[in-house]
């Protein structure tokens, strides 16, 4: 019996060359964000990519989608960098301060597309999952630095939390080097504090 033609169909996975394009423009889309801020539109990101605008409006609807999407992989590239090369340290507290010179590094080199993220949802500050990832990641450098005595028994998730965003703030508005701030602030975890 041959099947009916209002029966679902099969769910399928995106076409290999769609996923390709899907992460030509995502690619893309952080160059042009990082160098143009704000002020980057959806026909630069798609010239910058090599595809056709309607090809980057196929897989984000809208500007804002399209920065969601770029922040979600800059947050996500972070979390993995604190997973493979800060986790692993000998020592938690080097751990930790890796980690946070990296997110200071990553927020240096892109201020644009931290822009753009705060501009387009009225914050830069990373949400759901990837948030859950990045705490995931302190959380397990402060347990194991608190385990060797590296770092203050009552510093928290919290306290790293605050320590970011006040690198982007020092980042963002320019306010000093930020490199003596993360020294400054990882200091202030240790024991000796």
């Amino acid at each position: 019996m041959a099947a009916s033609s209002t029966s679902p169909a099969p769910h399928r996975r995106p076409r290999a060359d769609a996923e390709r394009n899907r992460t030509r423009v995502l690619n893309a889309a952080r160059e042009v964000f990082r160098a143009r801020g704000d002020e980057a539109q959806m026909p630069e990101v798609a010239r910058a990519a090599g595809v056709g605008v309607g090809t980057v409006y196929r897989h984000f609807p809208n500007r804002a989608a399209l920065i969601a999407a770029v922040g979600e992989q800059r947050q996500a590239e972070i979390v993995e960098f604190g997973r493979t090369a800060c986790l692993p340290r000998a020592k938690a507290s080097e751990g930790l301060a890796a980690y946070l010179e990296h997110i200071g590094e990553v927020l240096s080199a892109e201020r644009g597309l931290s822009a753009s993220i705060e501009a387009a949802f009225g914050s830069a500050e990373p949400t759901g999952e990837g948030r859950a990832g990045a705490e995931d990641v302190a959380a397990q450098l402060l347990a194991r630095g608190k385990e060797e005595g590296s770092v203050r028994p009552d510093a928290e998730v919290g306290d790293v939390v605050m320590i970011v965003c006040g690198l982007a703030a020092v980042i963002r508005n320019a306010a000093g080097d930020w490199r003596r701030y993360v020294h400054n602030a990882c200091a202030g975890l240790g024991t000796s504090g």
